[in-house]
């Protein structure tokens, strides 16, 4: 069962996450989300560990009843000049800058941070398997990514980012080796293991 607070501290505490460090193409989002103390549903979990019809469902509610949440997301070109760590980090920072309520402590998903302001903050490997404010922020940071990819997908329907969300699946991978690259696709990544990056065609639209 997840766990409300971090070791029993009870302050407006923001749970943290992101979506998208693996992806070959589009943004990495992150989430911060403030829950009341008594929040509590019976489906939420890590988003990776759950459907997407149950995220969607659980998007709604998390974004009714929170105290507070907030998106950020970091666009490839960043990525690729910060690297996905630092560009995790600061898409999570960009979410907590936007709480339109400050918390009193930050837990964050995962094993690397950099302070934000002068808030405390705690690491938690897996953390959206233990905690429900990050579990609520990996629902939103997924749903809103999801939501991105496919509206993107419209423009670039041969990569199929309305199923991948940009992944490097077998079909996005076949799709890159035919097609080459876009302007969302992250440069700094090795798109084609067997493949030479430099003679990958480049679309800019």
């Amino acid at each position: 069962m997840l766990k409300p607070y971090y070791n029993g501290i009870e302050m407006l505490e923001a749970g943290c996450d992101e979506a998208g460090r693996g992806c070959l193409a589009g943004p990495v989002f992150a989430s911060s989300v403030i829950l009341p103390g008594d929040f509590y549903h019976p489906l939420l979990n890590d988003s990776k560990q759950i459907s997407e019809k149950t995220r969607n469902k659980l998007r709604d509610i998390i974004e009714k009843e929170a105290i507070a949440w907030a998106v950020g997301m970091v666009h490839p070109d960043e990525i690729d000049k910060m690297n996905i760590l630092n560009a995790s980090i600061k898409a999570m920072h960009l979410s907590i800058s936007r709480l339109e309520i400050s918390p009193g402590f930050l837990l964050i998903d995962g094993n690397r941070f950099h302070p934000y302001a002068s808030i405390s903050h705690a690491t938690v490997v897996k953390g959206d398997c233990k905690y429900t404010s990050i579990a609520a922020a990996s629902i939103l940071a997924k749903t809103h990514r999801d939501e991105y990819m496919t509206r993107i997908h419209k423009d670039h329907p041969q990569y199929h980012w309305h199923q991948n969300k940009g992944y490097p699946t077998a079909t996005h991978r076949q799709a890159i080796r035919e097609y080459g690259i876009t302007l969302h696709h992250r440069k700094s990544f090795r798109h084609l293991p067997d493949f030479d990056q430099m003679q990958l065609p480049f679309d800019h639209s």
